[in-house]
């Protein structure tokens, strides 16, 4: 069965393939009621602190059990790989530290066995999503879950260019020979994204993106938590305040005039006006983010060649999103009518192999690395790849030099916008770093070496870097010595780099 699967920070979607429709796959919580969707929450179990998943670790951690809501924002962490350590029920007794690797595992396994259930079959094939702006690491690690827990990957894609696949099939209308572009504004539970996205026909090209990772609905929670708590008579948790103030942001409607978190042993009333106002740096933090793509839609209007803007994501469900976001750009915004369904609709499509409708996507961040040059006198950086990289099929990139040191030092970079001669700027992101000997007795001995150990030499050996990109954006490096056959290579978000004599 072929599926698209929106793991989300909050709420995990998945979507079926059903001979040219793609409806939302439906799980039962303890009570037996339907949702369309599965808590992306882990806890441990009462009793022997099994980990458990879903609506059972929700339930769990309201009754004051250990757990842990969001990991995808862990995973959002740069120097993320699978053994980083995450604690669940941090500061608490029973506490429990998991490699993220395998936490994700075990939830993805428990989705896996949820979908068999709902379908009948074992047999499970999807497209999976990841937001436009995840570093290499995350976008390794998700998948290697995926697949430990069962699942064939078929390809991953960027969430927002999934959302403009629902959004091409959806809104058709819009588009024209005239208008043939929209932005897709995708505002999730721990993440912001916005894609300019092409749709000329039913194959769509990812023109650009923008991002932030660490803006979502969970950041709207946590300001009404903050105003919520100095108003509280009685001693309640963070974690069943935080998912109060959830329940109370989701429920609002445009016409409610107070926010009302309803906790065990009271009610908490706060003026909407005022949870807005406190909100509204948020919603901008995401419009100065998008400006770059706003701009080809608020320059000229009436000649812009840009449909307009999608608003998807379950953070839009906040009546302030959509209010502020039609303010300044008019008719033209459009809320898909199921923003938390939306991306993973999209990703069905994309693994429906009998579905017109395709997209070309984008690297999202740009790769690059930082090597000594002058004999160590400087420091110069190599742009491998930047946000022009079609990922249409696998990208080899390969620099060969004769080495001048006896060590070199490779400080590899995600980035999201380089100045006009090459040097990365604004989000420049550590992500690993390879330390290769090129010298024999050195690769022999395999003892530790480090900067402290690098000296220039004369008729250094030959070097050669190969860099392959795949379509889902994983970058994997191999630096290899050509004298001595010794190489080294990692895929971005492996612990360590594997070293071949």
């Amino acid at each position: 069965m072929d599926l698209g699967i929106d793991l989300g920070t909050t709420h995990t979607v998945v979507a079926v393939v059903d001979r040219g429709n793609f409806p939302l796959l439906s799980f039962s919580d303890e009570f037996g009621d339907s949702h369309d969707h599965l808590p992306s929450i882990s806890a441990l179990g009462p009793g022997d602190g099994e980990l458990i998943h879903g609506f059972e670790a929700a339930r769990a951690m309201a009754q004051g059990l250990p757990g842990i809501r969001s990991v995808k924002r862990f995973l959002s962490n740069p120097a993320v790989t699978s053994s980083t350590p995450v604690t669940l029920g941090a500061g608490r007794e029973g506490a429990r530290v998991l490699g993220i690797g395998e936490l994700l595992t075990s939830y993805l396994r428990h989705l896996h066995d949820q979908i068999s259930r709902a379908t009948g079959t074992d047999a499970l094939r999807a497209v999976v999503g990841v937001p436009a702006h995840a570093h290499t690491g995350q976008r390794f690690v998700t998948i290697e879950a995926f697949k430990a827990a069962g699942f064939e990957v078929l390809g991953m894609l960027n969430e927002p260019s999934a959302a403009g696949l629902e959004y091409a099939m959806r809104q058709s209308r819009t588009l024209n020979s005239r208008r043939t572009r929209i932005i897709i504004y995708d505002l999730g539970g721990g993440t912001f994204d916005a894609s300019l996205v092409d749709m000329s026909g039913t194959v769509g090209e990812v023109i650009d993106s923008v991002g932030l990772n660490d803006l979502g609905g969970e950041d709207f929670d946590q300001v009404l938590a903050g105003m919520a708590r100095p108003r509280l008579a009685d001693a309640v948790s963070e974690d069943a305040l935080r998912e109060a103030c959830r329940i109370a942001k989701e429920g609002l409607r445009p016409q409610s005039r107070n926010v009302l978190v309803d906790l065990p042993e009271e009610t908490v009333r706060i003026p909407v006006a005022e949870y807005e106002d406190a909100c509204q740096p948020l919603v901008d933090r995401s419009i100065d983010v998008m400006t770059p793509l706003s701009n080809l839609l608020q320059s000229d209007p009436a000649r812009s060649d840009v449909a307009g803007i999608d608003m998807v994501g379950g953070a839009t469900s906040l009546p302030l999103v959509p209010r502020r976001i039609r303010d300044l750009f008019g008719r033209r915004v459009h809320r898909s009518p199921n923003p938390t369904g939306s991306t993973a609709i999209g990703l069905a499509i994309a693994a429906d192999p009998t579905s017109p409708y395709s997209i070309r996507d984008r690297l999202s961040r740009g790769f690059g690395v930082f090597r000594e040059t002058n004999w160590g006198q400087q420091v110069a950086f190599d742009v491998l790849a930047d946000q022009t990289l079609r990922l249409d099929s696998p990208t080899t990139i390969t620099r060969r030099y004769r080495s001048g040191h006896n060590i070199g030092i490779y400080r590899f970079v995600e980035f999201s916008r380089t100045d006009a001669d090459g040097t990365p700027r604004g989000d420049l992101t550590p992500f690993a770093q390879i330390v290769v000997p090129f010298d024999e007795s050195l690769q022999r001995s395999g003892a530790a070496i480090g900067p402290e150990d690098v000296h220039p030499v004369d008729n250094g050996h030959w070097a050669e870097e190969t860099y392959t990109i795949d379509p889902s954006g994983m970058v994997s490096a191999e630096i290899s010595d050509l004298d001595t056959g010794w190489s080294a290579s990692t895929t971005m978000g492996l612990d360590r780099p594997v070293v071949r004599s």
